[in-house]
């Protein structure tokens, strides 16, 4: 039951990903396992064994001890629980089905199972799901407004301003996904070095897992390389920056890079909220500047933010999005405008969440409110992200939309403190952080309902201001980005069909989405 478990409810809820073959055998689902070299003739040949009898197929009795199959779907629920909030019926209705698998005879577990899938087969989380998967696999794949391809320059060689980790996870996915020659550089040797270093262990760490062969290691190595000069930027077709978030820096980087580089060279920024028109606006070719957002870490999460600035051309936006496909990723199209998608929507959501707790909700309570809404509880989130990188996206964004967004002044103190974490270890509240908390005259303590839907009414206010302003072209990217660069979950459907299931986005905003 552990097993089916594992398959039914544990791997859905964290990864909605199909399992490996090594790992469907390790849980017993197949029988044999063959190297892809041989597959069907040893496949075909073990079968045979199995009809002739000289193969023997070994499965263990099921273990239906009542307390261990009780145990085991009490902790799947649990799990359900964390990652649902209640609010998907499927995956309760399979524990159902599952505990009483324990004791049903075949025939009426089937017909169990039958009128499961009857009674939630026309519900919303159903067409969520469907929606969703319409949009990763569909839509991903045809990015929406991306210039013709044919206008795409080919890029065969990629330099990297900075060696720091994103600079550094940047470097090796370029250098994996093209097999091109990849240069970092930063202001010394050491931290050139230490740049290299990470890639290359990385490398190594993918070897010893038998994820690649020692030649083709080497090989990806070789590609990767480091300097402190910016002139081994020369011969480069597509440059990215990964410096300091601050527009100054960003200026003088791109103003040395294009003293070096040709004059069709893509000049891509990985900045998460500033104006890439600003940024191009004292460059000589202002056209060849594109934001290139990726999202941490960058090897695993989907989404790139392609950001096109006012005098963007259609040849630098087209070898974005040809780059980005390269890189397997899922390329959405954003106008330049404070925070882009992700970051505009979630520093929305965490401004709401901190004028709440500001004003009296306790920490845990505004947490506890938005299971199955987001993959983890907003100051998880925030400590994850970095409490001064929180703030500083919702400082560009309260200066650019003052009013809908407010920097929490709690949020302010903790970065000065130098916290990282709202969290202790043992995932209570750290006391000296509830001390640089607001202390308001007349609290305001908020449920965990009413926190959610207050912060819903929020989110569905910004993204009707979003399509309005054509921050992107229709709900659908936006719906895109949140799943694949907040992990919204599918059953939901993003964002917009939530709001919409719920009756949030007429209640805030006057009108559906969809």
């Amino acid at each position: 039951v552990q097993k089916a478990l594992t398959v039914i409810i544990e791997n859905p809820m964290n990864t909605n990903k199909m399992m490996k073959g090594p790992e469907a055998v390790k849980l017993g689902i197949a029988d044999a396992m063959f190297a892809p070299a041989d597959f069907l003739e040893a496949s075909i040949a073990w079968a045979a064994g199995v009809l002739a009898g000289t193969v023997t197929v070994e499965r263990a009795p099921v273990d239906r001890d009542e307390t261990t199959w009780n145990t085991a779907v009490a902790m799947a629920k649990a799990l359900v629980d964390v990652k649902t909030g209640g609010t998907s019926p499927a995956p309760y209705r399979a524990l159902e089905l599952v505990s009483a698998a324990r004791t049903a005879e075949r025939a009426d577990a089937f017909a169990a199972e039958d009128e499961a899938l009857a009674d939630l087969l026309m519900g919303d989380p159903l067409r969520a799901g469907l929606y969703s998967f319409d949009l990763v696999q569909k839509r991903a794949k045809r990015p929406v407004g991306a210039p013709d391809k044919k206008l795409a320059r080919p890029v065969t060689k990629v330099g990297v301003v900075g060696a720091g980790l994103m600079a550094s996870q940047m470097a090796l996915l370029f250098a994996q996904r093209l097999q091109v020659p990849v240069v970092m550089t930063d202001l010394d040797q050491t931290r050139v070095d230490k740049g290299l270093e990470y890639a290359h262990a990385q490398i190594d760490g993918m070897a010893a897992k038998g994820r690649m062969n020692g030649d083709k290691a080497n090989r990806l190595k070789a590609l990767i390389t480091g300097s402190i000069s910016k002139e081994a930027f020369a011969d480069a077709d597509f440059v990215i920056e990964a410096v300091f978030e601050e527009m100054k820096v960003k200026k003088a980087v791109f103003a040395d890079v294009e003293k070096v580089v040709g004059p069709e060279c893509v000049l891509a920024t990985n900045t998460s909220s500033l104006s890439i028109t600003e940024m191009a606006s004292e460059l000589e070719h202002p056209e060849r500047v594109v934001g290139f957002h990726f999202f941490n870490p960058v090897a695993v999460m989907p989404l790139l933010e392609i950001v096109q600035g006012e005098q963007t051309d259609d040849a630098t936006l087209a070898t974005a999005f040809a780059t980005g496909r390269s890189l397997k990723k899922t390329t959405i199209l954003v106008k330049d405008s404070p925070s882009f998608i992700v970051n505009r929507l979630l520093g929305r959501f965490m401004s709401e969440v901190g004028r709440i707790v500001d004003e009296g909700t306790p920490v845990e309570v505004a947490d506890k409110a938005f299971a199955g809404v987001v993959p983890m509880p907003p100051f998880v989130l925030l400590s994850l992200v970095g409490p001064a990188v929180a703030l500083h996206n919702t400082a560009t964004l309260a200066g650019a939309f003052p009013g809908r967004f407010t920097v929490s002044p709690a949020l302010e103190r903790l970065v000065a403190a130098g916290k990282s974490s709202y969290y202790l270890p043992d995932g209570t509240v750290d006391p000296e952080v509830l001390a640089l908390a607001e202390t308001p005259a007349e609290p305001v303590e908020l449920s965990a309902p009413e926190v959610k839907q207050r912060v819903l009414e929020g989110l569905a206010d910004e993204a009707r201001r979003m399509l309005d302003d054509g921050v992107v072209s229709a709900p659908q990217d936006l719906d895109l980005a949140m799943i694949t660069g907040a992990g919204f979950a599918f059953w939901n459907g993003g964002l917009t069909m939530m709001l919409d299931m719920s009756g949030i986005s007429e209640k805030a905003t006057g009108r559906r989405f969809h």
